[in-house]
C-alpha cells in the first residue's frame, strides 16, 4: 500500500520550539505539541563559526531596536517519523539545524538551562565540537556587554516571543529533501550536486526509510567542498570531452546529464543500463566473484548514463573514492598511483600553484581517472599496474606539453588544446582511452600521437632556463621538463 504523503505548514515561536517543545500554530490555528526536535545522523555536522552566531545576534538586536513585532529569521523542515526504539513521535531537521542550534545557544547563553534540544548527544566530528562550546562562549560575552539588565530582560523576551520560523513539516523525508531543493533554489544558490541529491532522493521514494537514511547519511560524510568539485570538475568534465565537447560549468541547467536513467523510463537503451546494473549488482552481492575468483564488477562507467536513485549515490561514492586514491600519491595507501615520481614533482609546490597549474594537473588526474575507469579493477593486480605507469608517462607528457608551451594558461586555450588547436601533441585523449578496446592499443594510439617538444616550442620563460634536471635531498626532480627528456620528449637542441 502506497504510503500517504502529508505536508503541513505551520508558524512558530523561538520559545515554544525550544523552551516549551510546541509548534506556535498550524494552519487551522492550533498548536502542535509535543515536538521532540531532533538532529539525525545524515545531518552535516554544525559548522557555524562565532561570526555566524553574533551576527544573528546582531541582526535581532537590530529588529528588535526598529520595534518589528515579528521577526522572521527562515524556514524550518522538519521530517515527522518514529522513534524506532522508543515508538515515541519525533521530528528530524532536514533544513534548519544550523539556525536552531544556534538559537538553543543563544536562549542557554540568556540563562535557560532546562532546553531539551540540549540533551542530545553531539555527532563526534570536529566542526560540531569546536564550535558548539565556542560559539556559547561568543554568545555569552556579547551578552554580558550589554550592561543594563532591563536591556537583557528585554532580549530574553524579544528572542522568545518576537523571533519567528517558517516550519515544513512532512511524514516522507524524499518530499522534505524536495522541499529544502525548491526553498534553497528560491534563496542562495545551491551546489548542482545538492541539487542531483536532491533529484534522485525523489527516485528512492519507494525504498525503505532506515536505508534512504543511511543513503544520505553516506554522502553527507563526504567531504561537501571534495564532492561538489568531483561534479563539477571530473564527472562533468569528462563527460562531455570523451563526446568531444568543450566543457565550461556545471550548473542547474545541464544536471541532466546525472540525472541518468529513472525508474520509469521504459526505451530500450533504458532498459539495456538499468539490466546492466541490475546484473553486475547482483553478481556482486552474491558469493560467486569469491567463489570462482573473479574480481568485484564495476557497475559504472564515466561515459555511459548512471541508474536514478540509490545507484546515483553509489556512483557518487565510488568516483570520489577512485579520485581520491588517485590523488594520493603515498606510497602505501591506496591501489593505483603509489610513490609515482613523475606525480612527486607535479605536487612540489611551484607546479600546483596558479590557475595555469591547476587546469593542467586537472587534465593529468581526468586522465588517469577515466583510463581506470576504463581498464583497471578495484583491486588491481600488477599487470594492471604497470599498465597504469605505463600510461600515466603518456597522460603527463599530453597534459604538460599544453603547460610547457604557454606562459600564461587559461581554459579557452585548454578546450581548444583538448578539441585540436595548432600546439604540438593538441588532441583528445579523452575520446582515445573511450575508444580504445584495450589498454594496449591504446598505448599504441599515444605512441603514434606524441611527438617531442623541441626548445622553440617552449614558452619564454622555460626557453630561458639554462636546465631541468635538478633535484632536492629526497631525490625529486625540480622541473617537470626532466621527465620530458627522461623520455625522449624534448629535443634539446635548438
Amino acid at each position: 500500500m502506497t504510503k500517504k504523503i502529508e505536508l503541513e505548514l505551520a508558524l512558530t515561536k523561538i520559545g515554544d520550539l525550544l523552551l516549551h517543545d510546541k509548534i506556535t500554530l498550524n494552519k487551522q490555528g492550533k498548536s502542535i505539541e509535543p515536538v521532540k526536535l531532533k538532529v539525525p545522523e545524515y545531518q552535516r555536522p554544525y559548522k557555524w563559526t562565532g561570526k555566524n552566531a553574533i551576527q544573528l545576534l546582531d541582526d535581532i538586536l537590530l529588529a528588535k531596536s526598529q520595534n518589528k513585532e515579528a521577526y522572521r529569521v527562515g524556514t524550518l523542515i522538519l521530517h515527522k517519523t518514529q522513534d524506532r526504539q522508543t515508538l515515541e513521535t519525533i521530528y528530524e531537521i532536514v533544513d534548519g539545524q544550523q539556525r536552531v542550534t544556534t538559537f538553543v545557544l543563544l536562549l542557554h547563553a540568556l540563562g535557560f538551562g532546562e532546553i531539551s534540544f540540549l540533551k542530545q548527544s553531539v555527532k563526534n566530528n570536529v566542526h560540531s565540537t569546536t564550535n558548539i562550546p565556542n560559539n556559547f562562549l561568543a554568545l555569552k560575552r556579547r551578552i554580558q556587554n550589554i550592561k543594563e539588565e532591563k536591556s537583557k530582560e528585554d532580549l530574553k523576551a524579544y528572542v522568545q516571543n518576537n523571533c519567528e520560523l517558517i516550519v515544513v513539516i512532512t511524514n516522507e523525508i524524499s518530499e522534505a529533501f524536495q522541499f529544502f531543493d525548491s526553498q534553497n533554489a528560491r534563496g542562495k544558490k545551491l551546489y548542482p550536486h545538492d541539487l542531483l541529491k536532491a533529484y534522485h532522493l525523489r527516485e528512492m521514494s519507494n525504498m525503505d526509510v532506515s536505508e534512504t537514511e543511511k543513503v544520505v547519511k553516506t554522502w553527507e560524510d563526504m567531504d561537501q567542498k571534495k564532492l561538489a568539485t568531483l561534479f563539477s570538475e571530473y564527472l562533468y568534465r569528462v563527460k562531455e570531452w570523451t563526446k568531444g565537447n568543450t566543457a565550461w560549468e556545471l550548473t542547474e541547467k545541464n544536471i541532466h546529464k546525472f540525472k541518468g536513467v529513472a525508474h520509469k523510463d521504459n526505451y530500450p537503451y533504458a532498459q539495456y543500463y538499468k539490466g546492466a546494473f541490475a546484473y553486475l549488482d547482483h553478481i556482486n552481492q552474491t558469493a560467486m566473484p569469491f567463489v570462482s575468483g573473479l574480481r568485484s564488477l564495476k557497475p559504472f562507467q564515466l561515459d555511459t548514463p548512471v541508474v536514478a536513485g540509490k545507484p546515483f549515490f553509489d556512483y557518487a561514492k565510488h568516483y570520489f573514492e577512485i579520485l581520491a586514491d588517485i590523488q594520493n600519491n603515498d606510497k602505501y595507501e591506496g591501489y593505483f598511483v603509489n610513490d609515482n615520481q613523475i606525480v612527486k614533482t607535479l605536487n612540489l609546490k611551484d607546479f600546483k600553484a596558479g590557475i595555469g597549474n591547476g587546469i593542467t594537473r586537472l587534465l593529468f588526474d581526468t586522465a588517469l581517472l577515466l583510463f581506470v575507469d576504463r581498464f583497471c579493477p578495484e583491486k588491481p593486480s600488477q599487470q594492471d599496474l604497470d599498465l597504469l605507469d605505463e600510461f600515466l608517462v603518456f597522460a603527463f607528457i599530453w597534459a604538460y606539453s599544453l603547460r610547457a608551451q604557454y606562459n600564461n594558461l587559461g581554459w579557452v586555450s585548454a578546450q581548444n588544446y583538448i578539441m585540436g588547436s595548432e600546439k604540438i601533441n593538441s588532441f583528445n585523449i579523452y575520446k582515445a582511452i573511450a575508444e580504445s578496446d584495450n589498454p594496449l592499443a591504446l598505448m599504441s594510439a599515444l605512441s603514434d600521437k606524441l611527438r617531442p617538444l623541441k626548445i622553440a616550442d617552449l614558452s619564454k620563460n622555460l626557453q630561458s632556463m639554462k636546465e631541468f634536471n635538478k633535484e632536492d635531498a629526497n631525490h625529486v626532480q625540480l622541473h617537470y621538463l626532466n621527465f620530458f627528456q627522461r623520455y625522449n620528449y624534448l629535443e634539446v637542441k635548438k
